[in-house]
């Protein structure tokens, strides 16, 4: 499959431009024969967390309006990455994932929210998982901080994905844990992993890019630049199969000894 990356420049508090940047980048990438797109994280107003009520996406319903066509119009599939959107009343980090046929497929709220970011005093925690099936090619969807949780990303595995999805605003000074902790989320699982992050900067943070898409192997098939790009990658996902054979982690797992029968706090 043809997996296009669309490394955005996201523009900070500015939904208009962002929603038209992104509908640009698709139609390139749709143009240059990319079979699934894939989106940052939160997209549409970058982390302008305290104007949400003006800004946030109410229902998604901008949000799922766009990618619908989109998909539908192109032919394309699309990992919507994430959008601020209100629901009721409160706010969530949402992603979308969208057929070829226009379809919504997926919807997720993300689980881990980021403190340094502030995210847990503006934003409600989802709580489902993020298993979906595009051309009968099992997947999961976490989105940034996510990634800090190898036991969240182990429950997609567990449950049939063979790839994971991970949109993100990785900040610059903290990539190095980026590319190790996408490496380890993919060798463990034994599953592609295919991370796209945001470049450009906000008032507090400065994102450089390095999305990255990784085999099952460990291997780097592609990372990013620091610049705004699309980069369409070939992926061969028959391959997951072969390596789980190869050495088979799933079979030799002792579930019995993991679950924890105390609670406790780092210094306990």
């Amino acid at each position: 499959m043809k997996i296009g990356c669309i490394q955005l420049d996201v523009v900070f508090s500015d939904p208009k431009t962002n929603f038209a940047q992104v509908e640009k980048w698709v139609r390139t990438a749709a143009s240059q024969g990319t079979e699934l797109v894939v989106l940052p994280e939160m997209w549409n107003t970058g982390f302008d967390l305290p104007h949400l009520e003006q800004l946030a996406d109410h229902d998604g319903k901008q949000t799922k309006g766009l990618l619908s066509q989109l998909a539908k119009e192109l032919n394309i599939h699309i990992v919507g990455g994430s959008v601020a959107t209100k629901k009721g009343d409160h706010f969530y980090n949402t992603m979308y994932i969208y057929s070829n046929k226009g379809e919504l497929v997926s919807e997720y709220d993300k689980a881990h929210l980021f403190q340094l970011m502030d995210e847990h005093l503006y934003l409600q925690a989802g709580n489902t998982i993020n298993r979906f099936s595009l051309d009968g090619i099992e997947a999961g969807g976490v989105i940034c901080y996510d990634i800090r949780f190898p036991e969240w990303l182990r429950v997609h595995a567990l449950d049939g994905a063979k790839v994971l999805f991970v949109p993100a605003q990785w900040p610059k000074q903290r990539v190095d844990h980026w590319q190790v902790l996408l490496q380890a989320r993919a060798i463990e699982n034994q599953c592609f992993v295919i991370a796209v992050n945001r470049r450009g900067s906000d008032p507090n943070n400065e994102f450089n890019g390095h999305s990255m898409i990784i085999e099952p192997w460990g291997n780097v098939l592609w990372t990013g630049t620091e610049n705004e790009e699309l980069a369409i990658i070939d992926v061969d996902f028959s391959i997951v199969s072969e390596i789980r054979e190869r050495i088979p982690v799933y079979d030799d797992r002792r579930p019995d000894l993991y679950a924890s029968t105390t609670k406790g706090t780092i210094g306990d």
